[in-house]
């Protein structure tokens, strides 16, 4: 089978690139319905201490009321507390101890120096204590149940008959050994310290907590509770027009939702259900296709960077069905402000914006309390994406989560007190979901590099790394071509300067222009800015080698830019900062020369392209007047406005920033940025 080419390969996809866009919409949409739960939706949406502004809401069908969490919880409170601990009996302990002091007091007997006729008083009186001390019983107690007072009632279990008992009855070891020191205190005839000393050894537990029995009782005492208490009957009003949504109120209509819910997943149209949540996704994806057409056609055209898009947006939304189904016990838990972080660092702040808002609705669908949801998931989303508009520094992802985790804070007080009416009943565990929710956002600065590297994407994080003067190919720059270096940071702060007034990237612009001139460094000594001699090795060249010498630090730049793997958006700059102007000086100096001789131009020409962009047209310029402005014998304020003047008009007559998107009047900006940048460097001052 004959093997496509690349060229072929590529000309393919971009005639069936509109196909493979739809396919991929299709296929988001297929993939989030698929994952969403396939539920009714209930249709009132209600919170706690409001009005109720529809009309009356009346029972279609008898429902049980729902206890509330609390009320279930004080139940099974309720419930432990009535069983009592159970320990079981074990008489063979009784008997090993006995025996035990037997054979204790036979071996220590002779060193006693105890007369041997009472021996057999001893005995019986260490065995008579023991018997009535296991008769009794002695166990070890148990903090679990001396939550009110040291003893606790309790039920013994001997050969499966069951007695009821309180510790205070019993014996643990302490209170079992000091009984037996009073005892022996009242015999005058025994030696106390000689039997008390045999007794302690063999007072050991016969009654033992059985935790698996105790448990088992617990459990089947908590399952038989019930969970509701009393009816709605059908036709009964649940709660009237412009009637508070009471607790009581409020439980109702929870219980009406959960039977809502079970009705629709018994009897409902799973079909139709499948079918909603198709019509309702595939507004939403549409609606996200559209506005990349009409406001981001330079996305909307490349397939690579519309697949990344629908796959954060899939990803997102199957996260949190995916969290419905595992009943994850708070839905505040996953982190919906990744989604918006993500887009805004690798594309631009509306687009975020609009998918955010667009994950947000689709989301309300499917989670309790959707217009709550709706208000903390849009106000930190739209807090993320503005915290970090101008990311120069990678500790602004922190800052951006503390903002975060306020604004939550702030959304979580106001919708608490509207619902509560009071600070002092807040419960502030229910804030820890949205402070995991923020941490987990932070995950969105490793996953900003995987999606850069699997889909060619240069963020403004990889950009802030680029622009690091001590990155490997800026340090050789500024070893081996010094004064190119130098000119390059110049240049970087003239086209930054005027990029930020106009509106665009000002790190992309940035790292373009630190690295534009990287090209020179094959021939530094070739490049007027590197001569510190007065040597020239062009005065020994035919103008036209020189001439091709100057522009090959063009090609050779983009080489040495792919070698060390510098981003495509990057090297563009490399390939465009000349466009395609000639090298006049040379070009000139062969025609002052040569008179008669053809000039072929081309080879004074630059290749191009002409800058496609308006941070490679405002480097364009900064370069041609940085460098333009080093030849000023005397820079004034009136030499260098002529010279900025006279460098943009050429560009402009040269048709070189005609595919720019740059207005006339960003050109007067940049000219009078460029013009007090320059007078400043120069130390020019202006007359006043």
């Amino acid at each position: 089978m004959a093997k496509l080419s690349s060229s072929r390969q590529k000309a393919l996809l971009r005639k069936y690139a509109r196909n493979v866009k739809f396919l991929m919409m299709l296929l988001s949409i297929g993939l989030i319905v698929f994952f969403l739960p396939k539920q009714a939706k209930f249709s009132y949406e209600y919170e706690k201490g409001r009005i109720w502004n529809q009309k009356d809401l009346i029972s279609p069908y008898n429902f049980a009321i729902l206890k509330t969490a609390q009320e279930n919880k004080n139940d099974q409170k309720a419930a432990k507390e009535s069983i009592t601990p159970i320990y079981q009996l074990d008489p063979s302990v009784e008997n090993q101890q006995i025996e035990g002091f037997k054979n204790d007091i036979e071996i220590k007997w002779h060193n006693a120096g105890i007369n041997d006729r009472l021996k057999p008083k001893y005995i019986s009186i260490g065995i008579d204590l023991l018997k009535e001390i296991y008769e009794t019983g002695i166990l070890k107690l148990n903090a679990q149940y001396q939550l009110n007072s040291e003893n606790y009632p309790i039920t013994i279990l001997n050969k499966n008959v069951a007695s009821e008992k309180n510790t205070n009855e019993l014996f643990t070891r302490e209170k079992a050994l000091a009984y037996c020191d009073k005892v022996l205190s009242k015999r005058t005839d025994v030696d106390k310290a000689f039997l008390l000393d045999l007794l302690q050894n063999r007072l050991q537990t016969n009654l033992s907590y059985d935790n698996n029995l105790t448990s088992r009782l617990v459990n089947e005492v908590i399952d038989g509770l019930s969970i509701t208490r009393g009816m709605v009957q059908k036709g009964e009003v649940i709660v009237y027009k412009g009637s508070v949504i009471n607790d009581d109120v409020y439980q109702k209509l929870e219980s009406y939702k959960q039977a809502f819910e079970d009705n629709a997943r018994t009897n409902g149209n799973r079909t139709l259900v499948l079918l909603g949540q198709f019509f309702l996704v595939s507004i939403a994806i549409s609606l996200l296709m559209i506005f990349l057409y009409l406001f981001r056609k330079d996305i909307y055209e490349d397939n690579r960077l519309v697949s990344l898009i629908l796959l954060v947006v899939t990803a997102m939304l199957a996260s949190l069905s995916l969290a419905i189904k595992l009943q994850l016990p708070n839905l505040y838990y996953i982190p919906y402000c990744i989604v918006p972080i993500i887009i805004r660092i690798l594309f631009d702040t509306r687009l975020a914006l609009n998918i955010h808002l667009l994950v947000v609705l689709i989301a309300g669908f499917f989670v309790p309390n959707s217009f709550e949801f709706a208000y903390y998931e849009i106000t930190a989303g739209m807090v993320s994406i503005y915290s970090i508009k101008n990311l120069i520094r990678r500790e602004q992802f922190l800052i951006s989560a503390v903002i975060i985790t306020f604004t939550y804070f702030v959304a979580f007080l106001g919708i608490t007190f509207i619902r509560e009416g009071t600070f002092l009943d807040i419960d502030w565990m229910d804030f820890l979901p949205f402070v995991v929710s923020v941490l987990l956002t932070l995950l969105a600065y490793p996953l900003i590099y995987i999606f850069e590297k699997i889909f060619a994407i240069t963020s403004d994080i990889t950009l802030i790394e680029l622009t690091n003067t001590n990155a490997p190919l800026l340090r050789e720059l500024a070893f081996n071509a010094p004064g190119t270096f130098q000119h390059s940071l110049q240049v970087a702060n003239l086209a930054e300067n005027a990029i930020y007034t106009i509106g665009g990237n000002a790190l992309l612009v940035r790292a373009g222009a630190l690295y534009h001139d990287i090209g020179k460094m094959e021939n530094p000594l070739f490049f007027i800015e590197n001569q510190s001699s007065g040597f020239n090795p062009h005065d020994k060249l035919p103008y036209e080698e020189s001439a091709q010498i100057i522009i090959r630090h063009v090609s050779k730049g983009i080489e040495m830019a792919r070698k060390a793997n510098l981003p495509e958006i990057v090297i563009d700059f490399i390939r465009t900062h000349h466009g395609n102007t000639r090298v006049d000086y040379f070009y000139q100096s062969s025609l002052k020369n040569f008179p008669e001789k053809f000039i072929n131009e081309n080879i004074f020409r630059y290749p191009g392209p002409i800058p496609f962009s308006k941070e490679a047209g405002v480097l364009m310029l900064a370069d041609s007047v940085e460098a333009a402005s080093r030849s000023l014998k005397e820079p004034d304020e009136e030499s260098i406005s002529i010279l900025v003047d006279r460098i943009v008009k050429y560009k402009l007559d040269q048709n070189q920033l005609k595919d720019s998107n740059i207005t006339l009047k960003d050109i007067e900006t940049i000219k009078t940025i460029f013009k007090r940048m320059l007078m400043s460097i120069y130390h020019v001052r202006i007359d006043y």
